[in-house]
């Protein structure tokens, strides 16, 4: 029984603890550890930097009640070794006097409310240093300091350390987002490639048997039909043989190949769906496009238009010219997309639907933005009314 409950749970502690749960464990032990250390040399420096205020402001001191060369001389030496701390000296109201220590003279020179800004700033950093100039009448000076340098960098090292590993992680998760998308088109690719070659070897098969039939005659109609089926087939398998792969762009009607897609999806409609195509009186809109792929975004977004639909409504086509580009909005009558749902319907396998592999919309924006360099989104869409998808075409 321990010995069950011991694989049991070495197996959860593998599975969850892969290399990736590693390195983040990892790299968060090293930015935290880095934090906890820069923070200890921060206060290690500052405990540092207040003695040597003090010191200094005892040097002041002793300058003002001595007579002494060796003291006068060693006091000089502590005052003039500190070139990196920030001092303003104050009388009790702390209304500054002198122009301070290591402070920016020309900013001193420009803006007279500056030293008295500093003092402010620096009360908030430490606490000041008091020291007693006379005691009779009592006069007390005060002493406010900044962080030197140094202090100021190890201070913002962490947040600077922070930044470059969020941008790294930033940088290696686009990577890995890149990579897997490239993965998973090509995965997609190679899926198409093998179907269209899965269906060769049948649709060869088939056009023999036709031309057999025909041969013996009597199934003339019969035979029509069959045609128009394996032609059928035949466009389905060169569509999916063109996916991952450049394809061939020509110039073509849009309007006359719209209008053959909304015919051939016409006869296989409810009747009780209406189709209209508005090409703003235009007969012929010329785009550079691959006529097959282009017939397949077409179809998709016709199909799909349908599905929305309980057997009956509007599906409206329009097509326009502009200067720059061309047009098409297939817009329909359906149950509409919700919001939750708008920014997934052309991501791979997203489907709504009983059937289906939710594959249409995803292929039909990938030959529209990667092949045709234009443009494929939901213009509009609102629950009960219906949704439009526009396309753009560049020319």
């Amino acid at each position: 029984m321990a010995a069950a409950l011991f694989v049991y749970f070495y197996c959860m502690f593998t599975h969850l603890f892969n290399w990736r749960t590693g390195l983040g464990i990892i790299a968060i032990a090293i930015v935290s550890g880095t934090i906890f250390y820069s923070n200890y040399l921060a206060k290690k420096i500052a405990h540092d930097e207040r003695e040597k205020v003090e010191v200094w402001v005892q040097s002041l001191k002793t300058r003002i009640a001595t007579t002494d060369k060796s003291a006068l001389d060693l006091t000089t030496t502590i005052t003039s070794h500190n070139t990196d701390i920030p001092i303003i000296e104050t009388d009790e109201r702390d209304n500054p006097s002198g122009e301070g220590l290591n402070l920016d003279t020309n900013a001193i020179k420009k803006d007279s409310s500056y030293l008295r800004q500093k003092v402010q700033d620096f009360k908030q950093l430490h606490e000041e240093i008091r020291i007693e100039i006379s005691s009779d009448p009592l006069i007390i000076n005060k002493y406010y300091y900044g962080d030197s340098k140094l202090l100021q960098e190890v201070r913002y090292y962490p947040l600077i350390q922070l930044f470059i590993v969020a941008l790294f992680i930033i940088i290696t998760l686009i990577t890995i987002s890149t990579r897997n998308k490239s993965t998973q088109n090509q995965v997609w690719a190679g899926m198409a490639k093998e179907t269209a070659h899965q269906l060769g070897t049948p649709l060869s098969s088939l056009q023999g048997w036709i031309e057999l039939l025909n041969e013996k005659g009597g199934n003339e109609k019969i035979m029509h039909e069959m045609s128009k089926d394996v032609d059928r087939l035949k466009l389905v398998s060169d569509r999916f043989s063109k996916i991952g792969s450049t394809p061939q762009l020509e110039p073509n009607n849009i309007v006359a190949q719209i209008a053959s897609m909304v015919a051939y999806i016409k006869r296989r409609a409810p009747e009780k769906v209406n189709f209209a195509l508005n090409s703003y009186g235009q007969d012929e809109i010329t785009g550079i496009i691959n006529g097959p792929l282009f017939d397949w975004v077409i179809e998709n977004l016709l199909k799909n238009a349908l599905d929305s639909m309980e057997g009956k409504g509007n599906i409206s086509i329009y097509i326009k010219d502009e200067p720059a580009q061309i047009i098409i909005d297939v817009a329909d009558t359906g149950k509409g997309i919700s919001n939750k749902n708008i920014s997934n319907v052309f991501k791979p396998g997203f489907t709504t639907k009983k059937r289906g592999w939710g594959l249409g919309l995803s292929l039909s924006k990938r030959i529209i933005e990667q092949y045709h360099k234009g443009e494929l989104f939901v213009k509009n869409t609102e629950a009960g009314k219906g949704t439009t998808f526009r396309i753009i075409l560049k020319k």
